[in-house]
């Protein structure tokens, strides 16, 4: 299995599919509403979405313990 340093350097590495598939699970309305279920600030979500802050391990735990993904199936959203 891939680290998590492998999958946010990767060429197919897309933040996006982690973030939209959280804000349809929880039915939130918007990155503003993800960022605080997620409870961190609002531009943290930003740069994650532009690729300019890889998903690190602590918002990575964050988003399994609100979401329910496993781990696995939210390293697996952000590689492929």
């Amino acid at each position: 299995m891939m680290s998590l340093k492998e999958i946010t350097a990767s060429p197919t590495y897309n933040p996006n599919r982690v973030l939209d598939a959280i804000i349809e699970k929880l039915q939130l309305k918007n990155d503003a509403a993800l960022s605080r279920a997620l409870e961190v600030a609002p531009p943290v979500i930003s740069k994650i979405r532009h690729n300019t802050l890889p998903i690190g391990a602590t918002i990575l735990i964050r988003m399994h313990e609100i979401s329910d993904f496993s781990i696995r199936e939210l390293r697996e959203m952000m590689a492929h």
